[in-house]
């Protein structure tokens, strides 16, 4: 299920989970997002669209 709601709910809502975390759990989501930023980031870039 998405969560969709006003940005100003849905930012509440992130600050409380984060709150919530331990300082691990807020170290491992940090270095999972740092992760995926850099696999976007040096992902080939393809021309071709798949049918």
């Amino acid at each position: 299920m998405l969560n969709h709601a006003h940005p100003s709910k849905m930012e509440a809502r992130y600050i409380d989970e984060i709150r919530k975390m331990s300082p691990q759990q807020r170290f491992d989501k940090m270095m999972a997002i740092i992760e995926i930023s850099y696999l976007l980031k040096t992902a080939k870039k393809s021309n071709r669209i798949n049918k």
